[in-house]
């Protein structure tokens, strides 16, 4: 890796240059005649001036009636395009015992775009990252985090089960993460115990709770599309599902008929999914390692992670047929697209950091997965905008308007006639924080791998 580290250039730009220290800089804005998408409806207000004061929109008006503050940095946006920033509704955050991954991982999310990121494997030093991320005085996105997993091990007993929830609540978490392995017996007191402290979980459905039980109990959201597959297997199948490979063994004996049916079971349960397209098309995809290995962001990543990815991809390679893999995820697609039309809530996640996913580069790729799957660009931008806003009860998030938290990103492109012009970044916001486009690329280039 590169001799300078990260940290000292984010502590370097998290120096103000007109006082406010605990917050950062975050002076006065004004991006002029940019259009503007403000995701309410798939519409594009042309030529605006869009004012940012603080960590707020306080103006959003056509650029010939705009009224400027005074000492406000102009911003020529003309032809380009301001989204609201998007969301990492399925993220994974290193702990402060890895400090250096913790930046990197913080700081790939931030200049992608990521504004915001749900933590789905919590730590209790996120709790104080969590506060850092807010006041201003750490660079990245804002963190919604989960407690440490319920799992085989963690939550085997009821007893366990109803302790981690009611310790969890008290820690101050915001949510309880479900991995694969748990007791149905032991599930039931986790979903009774978070309703009655008011505490919402998500993640995995564990074979012993299946889909039916998921939906009953209210996931706040179902991860990986987890369970939907299982959900549909024959009932005369001469296999039975195993965790955690999603289904993909069981492809040969699925009632595919079942699709649009369990999607609009998923939908009336008020249930939302976060699919991670990418993350399997990333392990069970066509394209091999080697070409994997190749992607221009894997540059910013450890090499011998990139490694281990590597390995587990020839393995799965292996272990199952190309037409296994092809079949598997397309009948996802189909999932993903039957969950669109049935009214279900999508939102935006890829799994970043795992298998291929490399924080914030992820995230764009997996837009164009929906996309892919039957949502137009505005449906796919909306699962990481105001999709997200919704579900969390955010009303000053989500979209542009004043009022509006200042989380945005500045487009060369039209992400409403192609998604992949997300990718085509000229700018951040992060709660009013700037990082332009010689910034983001001085932050990448402290990150890239110099072998």
């Amino acid at each position: 890796m590169r001799s300078l580290p990260i940290t000292a250039l984010v502590a370097a730009i998290l120096v103000p240059t007109t006082g406010t220290a605990q917050r950062g800089n975050r002076d006065a804005y004004a991006f002029v005649g940019v259009n503007v998408l403000p995701m309410d409806t798939p519409r594009i207000l042309a030529d605006q001036t869009v004012v940012i004061r603080d960590d707020r929109i306080v103006e959003v008006s056509s650029s010939g009636r705009a009224s400027l503050p005074p000492g406000a940095r102009v911003i020529d946006a003309r032809g380009k395009y301001l989204i609201p920033g998007l969301a990492e509704m399925h993220a994974h955050v290193p702990t402060d015992q890895q400090p250096d991954l913790l930046e990197r991982v913080l700081t790939l999310f931030a200049v992608n775009g990521v504004t915001t990121i749900r933590g789905m494997l919590g730590h209790p030093s996120h709790i104080r990252l969590r506060e850092e991320l807010a006041a201003g005085t750490r660079l990245g996105p804002r963190l919604v985090t989960s407690g440490p997993s319920f799992n085989a091990n963690t939550a085997r007993t009821w007893e366990a089960a109803v302790a981690m929830v009611i310790a969890q609540k008290e820690a101050g978490y915001d949510f309880l993460k479900i991995h694969p392995g748990v007791p149905r017996a032991a599930f039931d007191s986790v979903a009774a115990t978070a309703q009655r402290l008011g505490i919402r979980f998500a993640g995995h459905v564990p074979l012993e709770v299946g889909l039916e039980r998921a939906l009953e109990a209210r996931y706040a959201t179902i991860d990986h599309i987890d369970g939907f597959l299982e959900a549909l297997l024959s009932p005369n199948a001469p296999v039975r599902p195993t965790q955690p490979n999603f289904g993909i063994g069981l492809v040969q004996y699925l009632d595919e008929s079942r699709i649009p049916s369990v999607a609009r079971a998923v939908a009336a349960a008020g249930v939302a999914v976060v699919p991670t397209q990418g993350f399997l098309v990333g392990q069970y995809g066509p394209l091999p390692a080697e070409s994997l290995a190749a992607r221009p962001e894997m540059r910013y990543w450890p090499e011998q992670q990139v490694e281990q990815w590597a390995t587990a991809k020839r393995a799965a390679d292996r272990q199952y047929p190309a037409t296994v893999r092809a079949r598997f995820l397309e009948l996802r697609r189909r999932a993903i697209a039957a969950l669109h039309s049935a009214g279900a809530t999508i939102l935006l996640g890829s799994d970043a950091p795992q298998l291929w996913d490399v924080p914030g580069f992820s995230i764009h790729r997996e837009l164009r997965y929906y996309v892919e799957a039957g949502l137009t660009p505005f449906e796919a931008l909306a699962s990481g905008t105001s999709n997200v806003a919704r579900f969390f009860g955010w009303e000053d998030s989500g979209t542009i308007a004043p009022g509006k938290r200042a989380d945005l990103v500045l487009l060369d492109g039209n992400p409403l006639q192609s998604i992949a012009n997300t990718q085509s970044i000229a700018g951040v916001m992060l709660g009013g924080r700037w990082l332009d486009r010689d910034r983001i690329a001085e932050l990448l280039r402290t990150l890239e791998r110099s072998d």
